[in-house]
């Protein structure tokens, strides 16, 4: 249990460590770099949604298709 605590520790303190190495050593200002986050996470975002619509559309329509040969 002392070893895992001790590694979970470690782990913590470097993320921690990397996560401000990384703030200090980016190449844009920080409202440059939060715009640019932002925009990135929405385009996520909407990528996620297009998937999950088209995905949706597919079974629905497998869905229906089971619908009409069990019904005949």
């Amino acid at each position: 249990m002392r070893r895992f605590t001790s590694f979970l520790a470690g782990s913590m303190c470097g993320a921690l460590l990397g996560a401000v190495l990384a703030l200090f050593l980016a190449p844009y200002s920080g409202e440059d770099l939060r715009q640019r986050t932002r925009d990135r996470l929405m385009g996520l975002r909407d990528e996620v949604r297009e998937a999950y619509d088209a995905r949706r559309e597919q079974l629905e329509a497998e869905l229906e298709s089971l619908r009409r040969s069990r019904a005949s």
